[in-house]
Order: C-alpha cells, then structure tokens, then sequence
C-alpha cells in the first residue's frame, strides 16, 4: 500500500473533512516518528493516514478498525499496517499493544487533538504559533481538550521519545502541513 492508494481510501471511506485533517496530521506525525525511531517512513505515514478508516462507518470503540481490517485485508495489506492500525484503539478492542510501532500510532493520533486545542487558543489561531512547551504545560491541565487522552499520549514514552522531544516532533510535524491542516 503506498501514499496514493492510502489517500484514495481515505477519499472513498471517510466523509468528514476534521477526520481526513486528523488522518492527514496524524500521518505526518507518524513519518516524523519513523526518522527518529528507525521506521520506514512511507509505511509509517499510511498508517497514520488510514488509521480511522472506518471510523465513519463504525463509531462504536469496541468495533473501530475491524471493519478497517476487512478493508484492508481483501486489498492484500501487510499484516504489519492492519496490526497498527487495530493497536491505535486496542484499549477498545480489548487489544494489547505490544510494540513500538503500537505505541507510536496511539500517541500520534491522540495529540492531534491536543495540538489543534492549543492552536485554537492562540490569538491568531495558528499551528506557527504553538510551541511545544505550550503543549506539554496544557496537556497537564485535564479541563483543557478534555476528551485527549493524556494517557495514549504519554505511550510516546513507552516508544521511546520522551513527552517533550515528541511534542517538539508532533508540533513541527503538523506545522509543516498547516496549509492541508487549515490552521
């Protein structure tokens, strides 16, 4: 599965622009993490790209990504991208995550959120406004995009990066797609 054929499954499955900008954040983040974490970037960039592939459809937590699953597996897709795109919502699907790559797909795709959150309460209301540190000290305040989960976030570490060195990455990540992003 390369780029191009991600991105026409996320045309064909997923109808909401803020869930196709939360895929396309999600996917730069993951190719930041591929560079720092010894990944293949492309490969890692799809999964982040096609992580919520049938959250559209399903938007039900205890079937999110089996219906991605199906998708994916009659397309002839690695076992390596469907296993971490399930590991995303294996809390869930009564999943355990057991590897890097799982890790890095849960905290990638839970701080979106939180970086949009913090855009969002800048006075421009833009993604080159955010610093990281900004990120960290909101993430510590739980009435703050209170439905992020600051424990997905913190898998960064179980990945290997540290909070602050993956806020930096996610940051810089999603800043340099803010024109697809709209922030």
């Amino acid at each position: 599965m390369n780029r191009e054929q991600a991105v026409q499954l996320v045309d064909q499955y997923v109808q909401s622009d803020w869930l196709k900008k939360h895929s396309l954040a999600t996917a730069a983040i993951m190719e930041r993490l591929a560079d720092r974490l010894g990944g293949d970037p492309d490969t890692w960039w799809v999964i982040g790209i096609l992580h919520d592939l049938d959250f559209d459809i399903t938007q039900d937590p205890a079937v999110h990504g089996r219906k991605s699953e199906e998708i994916l597996q009659a397309l002839g897709v690695s076992r390596e991208i469907i296993d971490a795109i399930l590991a995303h919502n294996a809390d869930g699907l009564g999943l355990e995550r057991t590897g890097t790559l799982d890790y890095a797909i849960t905290a990638a795709e839970s701080i979106t959120g939180l970086i949009v959150a913090t855009a969002l309460v800048m006075p421009d209301k833009r993604l080159a406004s955010v610093k990281p540190a900004s990120v960290v000290k909101r993430m510590k305040k739980k009435e703050f995009a209170r439905k992020v989960s600051r424990e997905s976030i913190l898998l960064c570490e179980q990945a290997g990066v540290p909070l602050e060195e993956f806020s930096t990455i996610a940051v810089q990540a999603m800043q340099g797609i803010a024109g697809e992003l709209g922030l």
